[in-house]
């Protein structure tokens, strides 16, 4: 029986994509490296209690690296997918955290306006096909203030052999990463150069996982040298804000 997603555009996961989704390799390598590299981003001290929304939480294994990072007082997981928000009931409850859990599309998010202290969007934009209403939808529900937790794989990643026959996703949707955060501020997010990042991790190279430049045989380069495959990005939405 196949499964009813909660979005008319819903990209379905291939069944490695899935297993990935669960491995200590997403977990550790991907999930904890990047909730460390957005702590870090804030310019400013991190809301207290925050209420924090992951937009996208596949099957949870974000919860509890969120928990310790940001001591949301509410956290709320978001997904489309039932069988996701099945997996992330049954880790909340095996990490013993209280979440609350959403079935919503993040292109018609059901959640209320100027609500959520902290937006966690960690690589959900790319499978995204209505990506414009999503960040539309992230500006509402923010609070004033609020900061956009993003991060994101860019087309130069996206669109590689590997990932193509690994994993399934919208590729006419896809961007680079100056794509990305033009627009998040074409849509009113504020962020400077301080609170971006550009990681090269050795899973994120574009060609061969960074496997020459660890034997030594390539130097790896810098930035604005080479395109980039990742993006970190902690944006606000300003205190005295209009929604576009």
């Amino acid at each position: 029986m196949s499964t009813q997603y909660l979005s008319k555009n819903y990209v379905e996961e291939t069944r490695f994509g899935l297993w990935f989704l669960r491995s200590h390799t997403w977990q550790h390598h991907v999930l904890r490296v990047a909730i460390n590299d957005l702590r870090g981003l804030f310019s400013e001290p991190l809301p207290q209690a925050p209420v924090l929304l992951d937009a996208g939480c596949g099957q949870g294994k974000s919860f509890t690296l969120l928990q310790q990072a940001f001591a949301p007082a509410r956290l709320i997981g978001l997904d489309a997918d039932p069988h996701s928000l099945q997996m992330s009931q049954a880790e909340a409850e095996r990490q013993g955290l209280s979440v609350e859990l959403i079935g919503s599309d993040c292109a018609t998010l059901d959640v209320a306006d100027n609500s959520v202290d902290l937006l966690f969007c960690h690589q959900t934009f790319h499978h995204l096909v209505e990506q414009q209403r999503a960040l539309q939808e992230f500006y509402r529900v923010l609070k004033p203030g609020g900061y956009l937790l993003f991060a994101e794989s860019t087309e130069a990643y996206i669109d590689t052999w590997v990932i193509r026959w690994l994993f399934r996703h919208p590729m006419h949707v896809q961007k680079s990463a100056e794509g990305y955060l033009a627009m998040l501020r074409e849509q009113g997010f504020e962020f400077g150069p301080q609170n971006v990042s550009y990681p090269y991790l050795w899973w994120s190279r574009s060609k061969d996982f960074g496997l020459l430049e660890r034997l030594r045989l390539r130097r790896p380069k810098p930035v604005g040298q080479r395109e980039e495959t990742l993006v970190n990005c902690v944006a606000r939405k300003p205190l005295a804000s209009v929604v576009p």
